[in-house]
């Protein structure tokens, strides 16, 4: 994850869309007719190819453990399946989450601005010569969708008071990003240790199964 990645802004188009990624998954499994047009794009075909072009290439960043829970898991994990599958298309949102968000939280800093938001985005303005080409526009819903997709994945409270929140993760859920890469637990707030002790947890429990008796 240290590497540095094109940043993507398709997400500004699109947000979270938790429901809609459910539905595409479900799509994929099961091979059923599927009307974009009607289900994913209200009646507009232009939205329609973009949320399903958007949620395909999401899910396929996703493994099948982890496919398979944001089929059938529970609501609060199909959400974190959905941002994990975000920030794993998107370098961007996954670099402000983790440094930024992430490191405000490890000093008991639960508050996120607007200001921190600004200056991230000049930083990498200066490693990413692709960001030269957004326009004013383009900056600003890239701003704004950022913030959206933090709230309804729960990492903030809401766009206005951005209050950074602990995220608690389905032990299932866990098993399926630490066998992925234990990493991307840093999107979910972790500590290095938090991960250390995770990973370890699983690895006892692949052990166990292995080894019954």
């Amino acid at each position: 994850m240290a590497n540095l990645k094109k940043y993507i802004f398709s997400f500004s188009g699109t947000s979270l869309r938790i429901n809609e990624m459910i539905t595409v998954a479900t799509h994929q499994k099961t091979g059923k007719e599927l009307n974009a047009v009607s289900v994913l794009g209200g009646g507009k075909t232009k939205t329609a190819r973009t949320v399903f072009d958007e949620c395909n290439k999401r899910i396929a960043t996703l493994t099948e453990f982890q496919k398979e829970i944001l089929i059938n898991g529970d609501f609060p994990s199909q959400k974190h399946v959905a941002f994990l599958a975000v920030c794993k298309f998107h370098a961007f949102i996954r670099d402000f989450t983790i440094e930024v968000i992430r490191e405000k939280l490890l000093v008991f800093d639960d508050q996120l601005t607007e200001g921190e938001y600004f200056s991230f985005f000049r930083q990498k303005t200066e490693l990413h010569p692709e960001m030269d080409k957004l326009t004013s526009r383009t900056q600003e819903g890239v701003r704004q969708v950022t913030f959206k997709i933090l709230e309804q994945a729960g990492i903030i409270d809401n766009i206005k008071n951005k209050r950074i929140q602990i995220q608690i993760l389905d032990r299932a859920l866990i098993r399926a990003i630490t066998c992925d890469n234990p990493d991307w637990l840093k999107i979910f707030l972790y500590s290095d240790l938090d991960i250390m002790n995770e990973t370890n947890e699983n690895g006892r429990l692949i052990n166990k199964i292995r080894s019954p008796l």
